[in-house]
């Protein structure tokens, strides 16, 4: 018996929204800052022509985002924010070629795969599991309309 996506989809759409943010903060706080520091991370924007202060930004905004995914906080606007740096990333790698392994500056596959998955988390919503920041900041919630 197939399972009813009514059912089944703000699960699916959780633990996708919980993947992808988690993988925010391994990037943002993890490899940006734990591994090559906040100077590693700015001199190697620098060193590939964007402005070393992009690299601070896009390392707090990783991890801005990973929290917010996680959490479920505006998990739409959230998505979305998170394609320039993902796109970014993608053209970044792309000169290196497909697929990361034995390549020590990456492939393009997994930042563009990756830029893909935030658009579908984009459109599938916070799913379930979700804090509503209108219920934390004591507002009702407008009824959807059909």
């Amino acid at each position: 018996m197939i399972p009813d996506t009514r059912t089944t989809t703000p699960y699916a759409a959780a633990l996708l929204r919980v993947t992808l943010g988690v993988a925010f903060l391994a990037h943002g706080a993890l490899l940006k800052l734990g591994t090559f520091g906040l100077a590693g991370t700015m001199g190697f924007f620098g060193s590939i022509g964007y402005p070393p202060v992009l690299g601070a930004i896009v390392a707090f905004a990783e991890i801005a985002a990973g929290v917010a995914l996680i959490a479920g906080v505006w998990v739409r606007l959230v998505s979305l924010l998170t394609l320039p740096i993902m796109i970014g990333a993608t053209l970044t790698h792309a000169p290196f070629g497909w697929v990361f392994n034995g390549n020590p500056n990456g492939g393009w596959e997994f930042p563009a795969i990756w830029t893909v998955l935030m658009v579908v988390q984009a459109g599938l919503g916070a799913g379930a599991f979700a804090l509503d920041p209108a219920k934390l900041l004591g507002k009702a919630a407008r009824p959807a309309h059909a």
